[in-house]
Parts: C-alpha cells; structure tokens; sequence
C-alpha cells in the first residue's frame, strides 16, 4: 500500500499551473487511494461564475469514471511561488461530495500532514440529513 509521503508527492506531480485569461488551472493537486489501492489523480480548475471545481472533485471523478466509490486516502497539494508545498484540508463541498459518493467515505482518512490523518466524519461532523424530532 502507498504511504502518505508517496501519496502526497502523486498529488504533487500533477501540478502544471497555468494561467488561462483570467483564471489559473491546475495549481492545486489531489492523489486519492480506494479501497482496491487503485491511485486516482486530479487538478483544481478556476473558472469564472463558479462552473471551476476542486482538485479533489476531479480526483474523484475519475474514481467515479473507474466504477470505484469508496476512499481509503485522499489528500490535496498546493505549491507557492517559492515551491514550497501545502497541504490543504477539503472545503465544505468536497466533504459533502465525498459522502455522497458513499457514505462509508466518513471513515476515509484525509491527510493533513505526513503523520496526521483525521477521518472524513470528523471533518463533517453532522453527516445525517435527516434528524427526527
């Protein structure tokens, strides 16, 4: 099985940003591992009127293309101008995305550091839509 250094520089190697008009594309990286240890990879997309996505959507699109749907490990990159590289914790969509994907993904571990990993659920803590009254 990869490790988190390995996983991090996968998510690493696919940041190529460049700048289109006004917008900048792929300067953020994702490197996810399923449940097959199968690798997906993705790039952040910048857009205007909100049509861009993240790193992670992408990621997990061709998971998705792949007929996978469980996440073991993911983590998403993001280099300065120096190319000093940051780990980036999920916004709240791809959290949400990444549940509805499939709702086992609460236990996935997202990467926050080489050694720290917090699970998906304790990111998105009330993960229910439903509550009864």
């Amino acid at each position: 099985m990869i490790n988190n250094e390995e996983l991090i520089q996968k998510a690493a190697s696919v940041i190529k940003p460049r700048k289109v008009g006004e917008f900048l594309m792929g300067d953020v990286g994702c490197a996810l591992v399923t449940d097959k240890n199968n690798i997906y990879l993705g790039v952040s997309i910048d857009t205007g009127s909100g049509m861009g996505f993240c790193a992670e959507h992408n990621a997990l699109g061709s998971m998705i293309t792949a007929n996978e749907y469980k996440i073991k490990k993911i983590v998403a990159v993001w280099k300065n101008d120096k190319g000093d590289l940051f780990i980036l914790s999920p916004c709240g969509r791809c959290r949400e995305f990444m549940r509805q994907t499939n709702k086992e993904n609460l236990e996935a571990d997202i990467l926050l550091g080489k050694d720290r990993a917090v699970k998906l659920k304790e990111l998105l803590p009330y993960n229910d839509w439903f509550h009864k009254l």
